[in-house]
Formats: structure tokens, sequence, C-alpha cells
């Protein structure tokens, strides 16, 4: 009390301290005596403590007493101190510094809360020298973050405690991010607090956009929006976010778009995650994609719009995922998206969540279900399209190992519920199998369509769904489209000359001629047996004539141009026949689509009489027959004539004299010939495999013959040019004798009467007995018996088999 009465007799400390201020608060710190504390400071850092504990006292003082220009005062001396003092000494200093600083905070008063939030900002920014191990900030996030949601009725005011909330959590996060000994800011505690509060200030852009300032104000004015303010210290925090606190500081996100209804309008949930991916450290992007993958399974039973708002956003992240590190995320993501897609036809098929209705049950709007589907399906294409081409080619694979199909390996439900279901999976997953073919480039087919990839796949062609032929059909015009023609093959029509296309055509490669020894074929067959499907519509035709067109032009030699022009025709005697009864468009149809090809592929080999022919014939049919043309068939309402069943050979395409015109200018005219059959034993595999019987004869033909009693000396036959090409030719005439017996076997078993096909398999099962006695004969020799032989019935010593136990040794072999 003495103390206080005379000024002489009171510390030095509090002496300097009371000189920096003034008698009038408006004249502001005394500068001098500033400098003189600030100086005794640094001399004598042990009393920091002492003055930063008497300035808290003052400021408290103040503050309590209304005396507002003291407050300001103090802070200000504050600020210096801090700047100019970084001794050991600080921390207890710092301690005085946060409670006063707390006290300005826990004020109503708008301008003190903004005082102590600058300030805290400048003490943010100061590294110190020594760390500090009991310093909390939880008071700290909690009052800043209440700030940032502050709802003052001065629009102004209340602007400027947003932004004052915002910069004092980004100095919260400056000033802990890095220190591992402070309290760990990632903690959910923490993030729980600061991320809802940022994304607050973000959600409300349009308000602070609403403001429409002069031109000379505009600057200033941008930096006072919280909203651009908030997306500056989120992308700060992401930025320092390392691996392990990418979880913790995601989730609060989805918890705010939740919690809110964020994801319905989907507009701010992309521009959040956005922020996010751009922000944080590329080899953290496969953490979000996996956060969003897993709300997204946890969201399973929500509104299918909520559901397409996240898989949305899980496309815009994935996108800019792609371009950095996507990790072990590729096939989750796409395991995610194809059971959400089946779980969401479950759901359209059901009209529950549940599986039955019962009360109290949500009832499902289909066409928001059918809305979701198809964000599903955009979502697994864009994704796909920015992945290298070997994960590509990997999901394609997984997708099409997801198609219900009628095979041993994959079971399909039945009932009528059943059908429905597995029809409308496999639409939506052909459908996710073209976007992610759209585009695709590969340069060797053999990798880009795998045999057992491309088995599956042409199965489906075959289907009765005509939805679902198409889509296989389209997506094989993807994958063999490698040079961007496939839009000019969108309309069929018989131009005069197809340099107008501007074809983009390379010469097939080495791996496209393996491609196509080893699966062209396949291809035809499902070629041909597709045009006879009576449900064809004009899409059907077209894209066949796409197909065949782009095999034309992608992957054809000499031998495919033959074998197309082979299968074209038979097309053509489909139509011409018509042993399926098919209906007169279809008809028409098929033979417009041979006029188009013919005349493509025509100019495409350049053969002067080739060409000749074909003109002659579209232009007999011009005159004549336009119903058989594509200008007549194959527009909104087709031209066709209901007879015609006498066709004059005049409107067909003659085999003959194509193999004549071809044959002159180097083409197999042989091969040409012959008339097209597809391998219609292919999907029961019976054209591979030889029956048993056959087999076993077959062995024991080729042992008789290399056994040494019957071996002979063969005089070595020379080989030249006349001998290899006699070799080629009769191996195309057995292959095709072969496959007019496979042919007649397979209508045998189709026509015949039961027992006549039971008679012939019963004389088949003798015959493979016998020759299975015959081996057993051959291969079997009974030991020879310890106790002799005995004689047969004829008089020949026979070797009698004795089993062991029942064998009498000598004396001797006993010990």
């Amino acid at each position: 009390g003495v103390c206080g009465c005379c000024g002489a007799l009171r510390p030095r400390y509090k002496r300097l301290v009371d000189n920096i201020f003034p008698e009038d608060p408006e004249d502001g710190l005394v500068k001098t005596n500033m400098e003189k504390l600030t100086f005794y400071a640094l001399s004598a850092p042990e009393k920091l403590d002492r003055i930063g504990a008497y300035l808290s006292e003052r400021l408290i003082r103040d503050v309590g007493r209304h005396r507002y220009g003291y407050v300001c005062i103090a802070m200000e001396a504050l600020d210096q101190l801090l700047m100019a003092c970084h001794c050991q000494s600080i921390n207890l200093f710092v301690e005085s510094f946060l409670k006063m600083v707390a006290k300005l905070l826990e004020s109503e008063k708008p301008n003190l809360q903004i005082l102590g939030t600058n300030s805290f900002v400048k003490f943010a920014n100061i590294e110190e020298d020594t760390p500090s191990y009991h310093r909390s900030y939880d008071f700290f996030v909690s009052r800043f973050s209440e700030m940032c949601h502050s709802s003052h009725d001065d629009l102004e005011i209340k602007t400027k405690i947003r932004m004052s909330g915002i910069k004092g959590l980004q100095g919260v996060v400056r000033k802990t991010v890095n220190d591992e000994l402070q309290a760990n800011i990632w903690d959910p505690q923490h993030m729980d607090k600061i991320v809802p509060s940022l994304l607050f200030n973000l959600q409300h852009v349009e308000e602070a956009e609403s403001r429409s300032p002069s031109p000379l104000q505009a600057p200033e004015k941008e930096k006072e929006n919280p909203a651009e303010l908030a997306e500056r210290c989120l992308r700060e925090l992401l930025g320092r976010a390392a691996f392990g606190n990418i979880k913790n500081a995601i989730k609060p996100v989805l918890i705010h778009l939740d919690n809110h209804s964020l994801w319905e309008p989907k507009v701010f949930a992309i521009r959040c995650f956005k922020i996010i991916m751009y922000s944080i450290q590329p080899q953290h992007s496969h953490l979000v994609i996996q956060q969003l993958l897993s709300h997204l399974d946890a969201n399973s039973r929500s509104a299918a719009t909520v559901r397409a708002g996240i898989v949305e956003v899980l496309s815009e992240a994935a996108v800019i995922a792609a371009t950095g590190s996507v990790g072990p995320t590729v096939l989750e993501m796409f395991n995610t998206l194809l059971r959400q897609l089946r779980l969401s036809i479950d759901y359209a098929l059901t009209g529950s969540y549940d599986g039955a209705l019962s009360l109290g049950t949500k009832i499902i709007k289909e066409h928001e279900e059918r809305m979701f589907q198809e964000a599903v399906i955009k979502t697994i294409g864009s994704f796909a399209s920015t992945l290298p081409t070997y994960q590509r080619s990997e999901v394609i694979l997984f997708i099409m190992s997801k198609v219900p199909l009628p095979s041993l390996h994959h079971a399909i439900e039945t009932g009528r519920t059943g059908e429905n279901r597995n029809r409308l999976t496999q639409i939506m997953l052909l459908k996710s199998l073209l976007q992610v073919s759209t585009g695709f480039q590969c340069s060797n087919m053999m990798s880009a369509l795998p045999s057992n990839f491309l088995d599956r796949l042409l199965s489906t062609a075959l289907m009765e769904d005509a939805e679902i032929r198409l889509f296989v059909l389209e997506i094989l015009i993807s994958f063999i489209d490698r040079h961007g023609n496939r839009h000019k093959f969108s309309t069929i029509s018989t131009l005069s000359d197809i340099s107008v296309l501007k074809l983009k055509v390379d010469k097939c490669s080495r791996q496209d001629t393996v491609f196509m020894k080893k699966h062209s074929q396949q291809l035809y067959r499902h070629i041909y047996l597709s045009c006879k499907e009576e449900t064809n519509i004009q899409r059907h035709y077209e894209a066949l004539y796409g197909l065949l067109a782009l095999i034309s032009i992608e992957l054809a030699n000499e031998e495919v141009v033959v074998d197309l022009i082979r299968l074209v025709l038979a097309v053509q005697d489909v139509a011409q026949v018509n042993e399926e009864n098919l209906p007169v468009y279809n008809r028409c149809a098929l033979y417009a689509l041979g006029a188009a090809y013919l005349n493509l592929i025509s100019q495409l080999t350049t053969v002067p009489a080739f060409c000749q022919h074909i003109h002659e014939v579209i232009e007999t049919r011009k005159k004549e027959a336009p119903y058989m043309l594509p200008e007549d068939v194959f527009v909104e309402r087709p031209r066709l004539s209901q007879n015609l069943d006498g066709v004059v050979i005049e409107f067909l395409f003659r085999q003959s004299k194509i193999s004549e015109v071809l044959g002159g200018s180097g083409y197999n005219s042989d091969r040409l010939c012959l008339p097209y059959i597809p391998q219609l034993t292919d999907e029961d595999r019976l054209s591979k495999r030889k029956s048993i019987g056959e087999t076993i004869s077959l062995q024991v033909e080729v042992e008789s013959r290399n056994s040494p009693e019957k071996e002979e000396r063969v005089p070595a036959e020379e080989i030249t040019y006349e001998t290899l090409k006699k070799a080629i030719v009769d191996s195309v005439a057995v292959e095709e004798q072969e496959r007019e017996r496979r042919r007649q076997v397979v209508e045998k078993f189709q026509k015949a009467p039961f027992e006549e096909i039971a008679a012939h398999c019963g004389a088949r099962a003798s015959l493979l007995q016998s020759k299975l006695n015959q081996i057993f004969e051959i291969t079997i020799r009974p030991p020879p018996s310890p106790s002799g032989t005995i004689t047969a019935a004829y008089g020949q010593p026979q070797n009698h088999s004795i089993p062991v136990y029942e064998m009498k040794f000598p004396d001797l072999c006993v010990y």
C-alpha cells in the first residue's frame, strides 16, 4: 500500500508500464516511454512475465471500467513487446498475453473482439525460439468458431466479426499445426468446430456477392469477403494435413453437407470437394475418394437425390484424383459404384429400401432412381476416361465379370422379378461398359479384347433383348474404332464417292492380323446371327453397318475382306430365302445393309470391275427396286415392298461375279466361291472338342501306325511352291467340309425323331465301350503268377493272377 502511494518506491517495471499511458487516451501510446519499456524488457528478460502480468491487470481493470482507449493502448504495447522479445522467458509473458486476448474475446463489444483477434493473429505469425509444453488453445478454437457464425443485426459488423473469427482460426492453425508439442489441432474435437465454421462462411458466398460495390471500392470489398477468406483458410488447413489427418479433416465436411441437406443441389458440395482435392497433397487423393465411397455406402438407404449428389461429387473428385495418385482405390471405387447400381435396381423393382412394402415404409420414386443410375454410369465413364490404358483394361474386365449371364459360373435368378432384375442389371452394366470403352485407345487388339472378355461380351450379343444386343454392338464399335471414324458411318448410305468421308485408314498391323486369325470367325458368326434377329430396328442395322465398316478399315487384310464379302452375301441370302420368316422391313433392311457395305468395300479395295458390278446393281435397284436401298429403308417412314419373293437376279449381288472380278486382282477366288456357313456350335464348345470315342480311336490308330512292327520307311517328298499351294488350298477345302459336316450333325439332332437319336447314341455308346475294352486289354497286362500257369479252353497256356495274400511262398523266404 505504501508503494502504491509513493511512486518513487514502486518497482521500475511498473513505473515504465505506467508511463506508456498518456493522460488522454486519444493521444495514443507514448512512443518514447514505450522504447524505454522495450529496452528494459530486452535488458532484463526475467522481468517479462511481471510486465505481462501488470499489463494484464491494467487491461482487465480498464475493460471493467469501459475505458476502451486505454485497452487499445495496452494491446498495442503487448504487440510491440511480443515482436521485440524472443528470449526463453517469453513463454510466461505469452500466458499473460493470451489471458488478455481471451478477456477481449469474451467481451460483448464487437470492437474488442476484433481487437483481440488482430493481436492473436500477430502473435500467431511469430516464430518462438522455445517450445511450450502446457499452452492450450481450446478456448480460442471454440470462441473463433462461434464468431464465424455471428448473426449480428448490422450486416457490416456481422461481416467484420465473421472475418475476425476466420482469421483467428487461421492463426490457431498456423500456431499449432507444425508444433508437435502443442495440442493436436487435428483431433476430431477441434476439426468438428473449425471445418464447419469455414464451410458455413463458404456457403454464404451468395450473400456476400449480392452487394454490388462501386468500381473504386471493389478491391477493398473483395478483401473483406468472408467466403474468400474462408476458402483461403480451408486451403491452407488442408494443405498442411498429413497422411493420418486427412480423415479427421474430411469427415466434418461430409457431416456438414448431410446436416444442411447440401447434397441435393450438389453445387456447393462439388465446390467444396474441388477445393479439397486441389488443396491436399496429390498422394493423399485416394484417401478422400475412400471417404466418399464409405459415405455413399453409409447413405445407401437415403433418398436417390442424396445418393446422386454424392456420386456427382465423387465423379468430380475422382477426375481430379486421377491426375495425381489414385492408388489401390480404382477397383474399390468401381466395385462400390456397381454395388450401388444393383441396390438401386432392387429399390426400383421393390419400391422400398427394405425389399417389401409395409406401413411407414418410404415409397421410392422410380424416376429418381433412374436419375441416380444415370449419375453412377456417368461417373464410371468420366473416371475411367482419366485412367491409363492398363488400368482401364482391368476396369473393363472387372465390369464384364459382373454382368449376369446364363452360364455354369453365373447363376441367373428365376421368376418374373428375377428376370427383370437380371435384365436391368445387364443393361446398366453394359451401359457402364460402353461409357468406359468410349474413347478407349489401344494399339493391340489382343490386349484390348482378350479372349475371356470377348467370349462373355459376344454371348450377350445373342440374347433376345434388343436393347442389350444394341449395347454389345456399340461396345464392339468403341473398341475397334481407333481413328475416330465411327461417326462417319452413323448413317447408312450408298455414296458414289467415299472420299467425302475423309476416312483415316492405316495398314493392318501384325497384332491385328493375329487377332483376326484367332477371333474373326467368332465375330462373323455373331454379326450373321444378329442380322437374323426379328426384333432388330434401324439402330441395330446402323450399328451392324458401322461394325462391318470399322472392321474393314481397322482390322482388314485380303483374307478378312474376302470373308466379310462372303458374310454380307450370306446375309443377302438370308433375306432372299427367308427361312426365318422375317418381316418385310427386316428383309428390306438386310438388302439395304448389304448394298451399303458392298458399295463401301468396293471403293476401299479399288478394283474397277468389282466397283462396276456393285454400281450396276445399285443403279438397277434405284430404278426398279428402291426398297432394297438404304435411302428408302432407313428413313422415318420406310418405303417398302409388300412382295419380296419374286426378287430377280439383277437386283442381287452375285457371288460368282464378285469371285471372278476379285480373283483376277489377286484375291482368293476359291474361298470367295464358298458360301459362308457360321460356326453354330461354338457356343456349346462342340466345334473344338471331339467325342470321347473318336479321341480314343484316333489315339489307337496313331499308336498302331507308330509301332515298330508296322513302321515302314517312306521316301521323303520334295517340297516345292506348288506343293505348298496345294496344301493350303486343300486345308481350306477340308475346313469347309468339316464345318458342313458339323452343321449336318447339329441339324440332325435338331430335326430327327427321338427314337432315331436314341438309337444313334446307343450305337455310339457300345462302340465307345468296345474301344475302351480294347485299350484296357492292350495296356493292362496281368502279372505272372508264382503258382504257375493254367491251360485255357483252347489248349493255350494263360497266366492266372492270384492275390498276394493267397500266394504260397517257399520256406526260404520266411524269416
